[in-house]
């Protein structure tokens, strides 16, 4: 990881702001989109400050600049960030927001400035509010971003990759059946129409899917969606007749940047009734038109302001986050083949490391365990870059190894491969951590805390209700009682063929996982770890899917929860330290490799005998 030089480019930000009368410029990470994972052409935070992680905001003034980012980054940002910035780490004792930061630096009447379509409206609305109450002076937002202006013609150009058809044996539901589904949802709303900025829903509701972003099966869009009418917003040039057909008469196509224009008509065009409140009267609108928290300030302004629209949690979100039967089967078979996959590629390693010595850096071994995947049924491409890294790199939590500027694996060493693939049935996201010589006692202990929390969590049985804030504990209480823990939350919600982090549920400490209980057909990922800076990194992943149990009773007669996982992977052998297991634990690992070698061992059996060894070795019982 190189530390970038933000000099020159602070300089011509700097001059724009002035032009444009701002003493303060926001760049948040996401796009137009609330994206996580971005394109190129919208990488505008990792421009301007050199750091080129998922999340993370930056401020800059006349005078200073930070960067706010949380634990998964600390590591990562501290190198890439040069002199000229303040790393403001997230969730530490005494350490302000971003928003709290920008706040006190705008004391005075300091006018902020951002680009309205990368920030949401609630989160524009909180800012304000916070700039008021320290003197500061407005939140303007912008609709030229001045990052673009100072990127100019070196920002890469908007990706124009073709959309296709995902077809009903993966989707498991046709679009038409998801439209009717969503319109009831309008109803009992007594809603105008709901106006859809997430690309992921837009993919999942019509059945469709595309590239591009790097690792996320979507396509530039909006849709609207009203009691009589659909509309996607995509440029023509990427659909094909198979498109066409598939959506017939039932969708209407129109150009990607015609959703402003269009929207502003149908805000203004909304019926409005005369309410009375004492003395006063107000021009109220009938039924309004949702739009998503997640939706940008831009879009909320164009439809006049926050009492003209209902702001929600997406029900689209919601619906594509509770996999039906077919989704679930999915993930059920192409985490066989995807632990196959990993498998094959843990016994090369080894061979190569061990046996052979060979030297191998870890983008080396990341091209192999890619070019073993791609030969499985369904694959499409991977999830997300490949964490593959050695030693000390493993304890930066997303770390990203890049040719050229990346580690020869130590055989000596800890191990740690996060890594994950679409399938056109799935998605797959898996971390397994190794050691191919002799482990400390700390790493064994440490990376057998990690496999309890895992095994915790997978087995608990809760009543329907239950948010992911609530079981966040299960996972780290071992740590926890050694004084032991980890900057990241326990689990994710992984998308269908769709974004390998998908909201809105997930077990940690976010605000959003309090907000909804998980339920019966949610996908999730468990994966404690534990982080010694300079040292190592350990994290298992197993990707697991909640289900009703029966149990016993049924107190206040509702139903009960666990998890069946579905990763089919092997874990460590010699990282493992049976002494602080219990028998119950015990009995659950052996019970787990028992059903990996089951299910993959096909794959091997009379054709890979290298693979079959390991596969047999890594999975006895214990």
């Amino acid at each position: 990881m190189e530390t970038v030089n933000s000099t020159d480019r602070l300089q011509q930000l700097r001059h724009l702001m002035r032009e444009n009368k701002f003493d303060i410029y926001i760049v948040p990470s996401e796009d137009s989109h609330q994206s996580e994972y971005i394109a190129p052409c919208d990488a505008r935070r990792a421009h301007i400050c050199g750091f080129t992680g998922s999340a993370g905001t930056a401020v800059i003034t006349l005078e200073k600049a930070a960067l706010a980012t949380d634990g998964r980054y600390f590591n990562q940002a501290s190198k890439q960030l040069d002199s000229n910035w303040v790393l403001l780490k997230q969730g530490l004792e005494d350490v302000p927001t971003w928003q709290e930061w920008t706040a006190e630096q705008s004391e005075g009447g300091k006018v902020v400035g951002v680009d309205s379509t990368v920030i949401t409206a609630p989160d524009a609305r909180k800012l304000a509010e916070k700039i008021k109450k320290k003197g500061g002076g407005k939140l303007v937002g912008v609709e030229t971003n001045l990052v673009d202006q100072v990127w100019g013609k070196e920002r890469p150009s908007r990706p124009n990759e073709p959309v296709k058809v995902l077809d009903a044996q993966f989707s498991g539901k046709k679009f038409q059946e998801k439209l009717e589904d969503l319109r009831k949802e309008l109803e009992k709303k007594k809603s105008a129409g709901l106006i859809v900025s997430m690309l992921d829903e837009i993919a999942w509701l019509y059945n469709l899917r595309g590239n591009d972003i790097p690792y996320n099966p979507v396509f530039f869009s909006y849709a609207i969606i009203t009691p009589t009418a659909a509309t996607i917003y995509v440029d023509s040039n990427k659909l094909d007749p198979e498109v066409h057909s598939h959506l017939g008469d039932t969708v209407h196509i129109r150009p990607y940047n015609a959703i402003f224009d269009d929207v502003k008509v149908m805000g203004e065009s909304v019926q409005t009734e005369t309410t009375t409140n004492g003395d006063s009267k107000a021009e109220v609108p009938k039924r309004k038109f949702m739009i998503s928290t997640k939706a940008s300030w831009a879009l909320s302004l164009i439809l006049g302001g926050e009492d003209k629209v209902d702001e929600l949690r997406s029900p689209i979100g919601d619906a594509k986050a509770i996999k039906n039967k077919t989704e679930l089967e999915g993930m059920r078979q192409c985490h066989i083949r995807d632990g196959a996959a990993l498998s094959e590629y843990f016994a090369w390693l080894e061979e190569e490391l061990v046996s052979k010595e060979t030297k191998l850096d870890e983008v080396e071994a990341a091209d192999k365990l890619e070019q073993i995947r791609s030969k499985h049924q369904n694959f499409v491409g991977l999830s997300f870059d490949t964490i593959s890294s050695t030693g000390a790199n493993a304890a930066v939590i997303h770390y990203k190894p890049e040719p050229g500027n990346c580690s020869t694996i130590d055989p000596k060493a800890i191990y740690l491969c996060d890594s994950g693939a679409q399938y056109l049935d799935g998605t797959t996201d898996t971390t397994r951590t190794l050691h191919f010589g002799e482990p400390t006692e700390l790493e064994r202990k440490a990376y057998t805390l990690v496999l309890k929390g895992v095994i915790a969590l997978e087995t608990v049985v809760f009543p329907k209700g239950t948010n992911g804030l609530a079981l966040d504990t299960l996972a780290r209480q071992f740590l926890w009682t050694e004084g032991l823990d980890y900057r990241h939350g326990t689990g994710h919600g992984v998308g269908s063929y769709l974004n390998v982090h998908e909201g809105p549920i997930g077990v940690g400490t976010r605000v959003q996982y309090t907000e909804v209980a998980l339920s019966a057909g949610n996908v999730i990922s468990d994966e404690p770890g534990y982080y010694e800076d300079g040292n190592f990194g350990i994290r298992i992943e197993n990707i697991i899917m909640a289900k009703e149990v029966k149990t016993t009773h049924s107190f206040g007669d509702k139903p009960w929860l666990s998890f069946e996982h579905v990763t089919m992977v092997p874990m460590c052998r010699k990282l493992i330290d049976e002494k602080y297991l219990t028998p119950k634990e015990v009995r659950w690992l052996n019970d787990y490799h028992a059903e990996v070698l089951d299910k993959t061992k096909s794959y091997f059996e009379g054709r890979d005998e290298r693979t079959m060894k390991w596969l047999e070795r890594e999975t006895q019982p214990i």
